[in-house]
């Protein structure tokens, strides 16, 4: 359940790992595959993917090679640098990365768009699902939810999770990078940091499909209070939804705290180009009962400043594929092996979020009196796990087969 690039990794998994059919239900009619959204993908992580054929070099990417803090000073019009660190990141655009994994999923996989699922029941022999406008029942051995952070599979697989807000938001945007009045002033390799009291800037560029480039922006902050915001259950506004008061208040926010050029970056972004996502983190104690499985943001969603969303949805795929392939004869077995593997994984990046989330908005230091040492310090102590991009995979799928087959 779910044709996004969870969904897809999902099909992918399940067709190496030896399944003979595989029906992906999409809810969506048309994938929306020119979402301008960026994402980020340790250098690392990437070569892991890759090399495991989940990931290859025909995607548009831009190399971010260094992190730098700004911080505004009333003098310099990018802010004074606090520091410089490393950042080995590749940044992509979410719909040619969907395109690119969508194409190594076989054509033997059946793909129905337009169908929603409105009931899982579990049988002994496999799990029925009831699904269309019709409410067609079907049967099948093996339900993965890859349908996002509101799956319907999570509720059935554990029924009393509820996410957690965390009590700030993500102001998003992006626009093409022949808007900046002086790009020269930000280099291409460069992911930005503009660290204030109270919230964040991240800012870097993605690929924009034709060869050139977009600016990709996110700002973390907590909600205005005198604004009509739900703010106990804040849902997320798209593009074109985001009201005049917060748009106000957004440009309040870029001209006090942002140093003059990331305050203009943000006031670059046109209506429809700007969304805000209320930030929710939750990981669900077990990834697998009876015949359903959990995979991607239906399993775990860490707030975004872990930087491996995606990563973490492919990396479950590896998993799932790892754990049927050492398991061909019992389907038990393998979702035994895929859970003790991912539900470790996602409590680690749930944990590692909130640290971050903590470090960097609600709990942060006094960013203009950091200089390069204390800077080296804090991240240190922020990502001590060495997480941040997403964790290692502790084996390839080939390793795990090795493994399995010795005696």
């Amino acid at each position: 359940m779910g044709g996004s690039i969870a969904g897809c990794a999902a099909a992918l998994a399940a067709h190496r790992g030896g399944v003979g059919e595989i029906v992906v239900y999409e809810r969506a009619v048309d994938r929306p595959t020119d979402r301008g959204v960026g994402l980020v993908m340790h250098n690392s992580r990437h070569g892991e993917l890759s090399s495991q054929g989940y990931l290859g070099t025909d995607t548009p990417w831009v190399q971010l090679t260094r992190r730098r803090w700004y911080v505004r000073d009333g003098l310099s019009s990018l802010g004074r640098e606090v520091a410089v660190t490393p950042f080995p990141f590749r940044t992509y655009t979410w719909g040619p990365l969907w395109h690119e994994l969508r194409r190594r999923v076989p054509d033997s996989a059946q793909f129905r768009p337009g169908t929603t699922v409105t009931g899982i029941d579990i049988t002994p022999e496999g799990a029925e699902l009831t699904a269309g406008s019709e409410g067609r029942a079907e049967h099948f051995d093996l339900v993965i939810g890859a349908d996002g952070y509101r799956s319907v599979v999570r509720r059935a697989v554990c029924p009393d999770l509820r996410p957690e807000y965390a009590g700030y938001l993500a102001w998003r945007g992006a626009f093409p990078a022949d808007r900046l009045t002086d790009p020269a002033a930000w280099a291409d390799e460069d992911c930005v940091f503009a660290v204030f009291p109270g919230g964040q800037l991240t800012a870097f560029r993605i690929p924009d499909g034709a060869g050139g480039h977009r600016v990709n922006w996110v700002l973390f902050t907590t909600p205005p209070t005198r604004l009509d915001l739900a703010l106990n259950d804040p849902t997320s506004l798209p593009p074109g939804t985001v009201t005049e008061a917060l748009h106000t208040h957004l440009t309040e926010i870029a001209d006090t705290h942002l140093p003059p050029y990331w305050g203009e970056l943000v006031g670059l972004t046109a209506p429809d180009e700007l969304f805000i996502q209320p930030l929710y983190d939750f990981t669900a104690p077990q990834y697998t009962t009876d015949r359903l499985l959990l995979m991607g943001d239906a399993a775990t969603v860490a707030r975004p400043h872990t930087g491996a969303g995606t990563v973490k949805a492919l990396q479950d795929a590896t998993a799932l594929e790892s754990a049927l392939t050492t398991h061909p004869g019992s389907l038990a077995d393998a979702l035994r092996t895929y859970d003790a593997d991912r539900s470790a994984a996602g409590r680690t990046m749930v944990d590692l979020g909130r640290s971050l989330g903590q470090a960097l908005v609600q709990e942060a230091p006094d960013w203009g009196a950091m200089d390069q040492s204390a800077l080296d310090t804090w991240c240190q102590q922020a990502d001590g796990g060495g997480a941040l991009g997403g964790l290692k995979l502790p084996r390839t799928v080939s390793e795990r087969r090795a493994q399995s087959e010795t005696p």
